[in-house]
């Protein structure tokens, strides 16, 4: 079956036409290393200590990075096979309706972490702001970026890496990463953090899972950006790369700021950044114009997702609501309370992932628009793959909300020390590359599509 006609230029849910296959791997690149700056990265390398030693958060973080950004890489790749957003791509394991599952999580998501990055940069900007000028305003700060994240969403992937990255990020995030690790560590014995012993409360494994978990939570977005790349290797090398190199970054220097100045809260850095004098406030002023990107991504890649459900939907109105909804909750939301959430979101991932990929695997690497747009509604034995991946994880490392963390508690879940990640991915993986063969691909004709 065709896909779904393109509506008003903005390839929403149909495959890119070969004239937008334009972003090479250094583009992508450069996307990716733009989307891993983040004061919520430094926040996730914050929670493995002082559970962890320094030596072992580092392991930590280098499996975490090694296995997350593996599997971006992948995906990103086969986003660049299928040349359609994310969860239209699921439409493919799952089937046309069972895509919707996923969809619900990853617009919930993309919300949410829309919510979480514009609370983080008008706090940032409030500290700026109160330091230059006498005024916080915080609210007025979350309104001008929610509109800032609006117009880069407008740009699309292809025009915010020409006109954003390219002109001023690229220049902003090696001064705000220097400034920013050159702080963490002046007058820091590290040799007496590198000895001081970790409290234990978590595995070096299970600590792995913290750093897979920030970065799987990208994986359903990344075909919405590697669908323009010119080729599947680029795709592969530019997201994977790309990504690993400011996360494995800032992973670590929210270790060492714990250890080093004991700032685990990110409502707390910007404050403390600023009053580091006037190259604070510059580097601080760089860090606003890198995190507004990961604010775009949410944003974009939450109203990309809403067109799986609703094809025919202009994508410019999609975006307005989805930044409307986003600026609103930065508002009104406890994020406290709420961050636990977003984590046990981002836990479905990880074996959703590997679904993806033995589906992918089981009919040669390739994906055409059929595997896409031609499928049954239900894919019924695919979804329990993922679903049983899932349980797994939660089984073996309860992520979420604390009502959540104590159901799952009454199921005496095991105090094996490995992490979740591996045996989730391998469990749902194992089981949907047996099924795959098996399983209708074909739908029945005059099924939707």
């Amino acid at each position: 079956m065709t896909p779904p006609q393109q509506i008003e230029g903005s390839w929403g849910v149909g495959p890119t036409p070969t004239r937008l296959h334009v972003l090479s791997g250094l583009d992508t690149g450069l996307l990716w290393g733009n989307l891993g700056v983040s004061l919520l990265v430094i926040v996730a390398g914050a929670a493995l200590v002082p559970a962890l030693s320094l030596p072992d958060a580092m392991v930590a973080i280098v499996l975490g990075c090694l296995i997350g950004n593996l599997m971006l890489a992948v995906a990103g790749s086969i986003g660049a096979d299928a040349r359609v957003p994310g969860m239209v791509l699921m439409r493919a394991p799952l089937g046309q309706r069972g895509s919707y599952l996923p969809t619900g999580i990853n617009v919930l998501q993309g919300i949410g972490w829309s919510v979480f990055e514009l609370l983080i940069i008008a706090t940032a900007a409030a500290a700026l702001s109160d330091e230059l000028f006498g005024f916080r305003a915080q609210w007025l700060w979350t309104v001008v970026f929610g509109a800032v994240a609006l117009i880069l969403a407008l740009l699309g992937p292809i025009g915010f890496v020409r006109r954003f990255v390219r002109r001023f990020a690229i220049w902003a995030i090696p001064l705000a990463l220097g400034y920013l690790t050159w702080w963490a560590i002046d007058g820091a014995d590290l040799g007496v953090l590198w000895d001081t012993p970790g409290t234990g409360d978590i595995s070096v494994w299970q600590g792995a899972d913290v750093v897979v978990a920030i970065t799987v939570s990208w994986i359903p977005y990344a075909a919405d950006y590697t669908r323009f790349s010119k080729t599947r290797r680029g795709a592969f090398w530019g997201t994977g790369v790309g990504y690993f190199v400011p996360d494995a970054w800032l992973l670590a220097l929210g270790v060492v700021l714990v250890l080093s100045r004991d700032l685990g809260d990110p409502a707390a850095l910007p404050a403390a950044v600023v009053a580091g004098g006037f190259a604070a406030i510059v580097a601080l002023f760089a860090l606003l114009v890198t995190e507004t990107d990961e604010a775009f991504a949410n944003v974009y890649s939450a109203a990309v997702s809403l067109q799986n459900f609703v094809p025919q939907a202009p994508q410019k109105l999609l975006l307005l609501l989805v930044t409307t909804a986003a600026t609103a909750g930065a508002l009104v939301i406890d994020l406290v309370s709420y961050q636990s959430f977003l984590l046990l979101l981002g836990s479905v991932f990880v074996p959703l992932f590997a679904v993806l990929l033995a589906d992918w695997l089981s009919v040669g690497r390739h994906y055409t628009e059929a595997h896409v747009f031609g499928t049954p509604a239900w894919r019924p034995s695919l979804i329990a793959a993922w679903l049983a991946g899932f349980a797994l994880y939660q089984w073996l490392y309860p992520t979420g909300p604390s009502w959540w963390v104590d159901v799952v508690a009454n199921l005496s879940p095991p105090d094996w020390g490995i992490g979740a990640t591996v045996p989730s991915f391998l469990v749902s993986f194992g089981l949907a590359s047996v099924v795959a063969r098996f399983s209708p691909r074909t739908a029945a004709l005059g099924a939707d599509a």
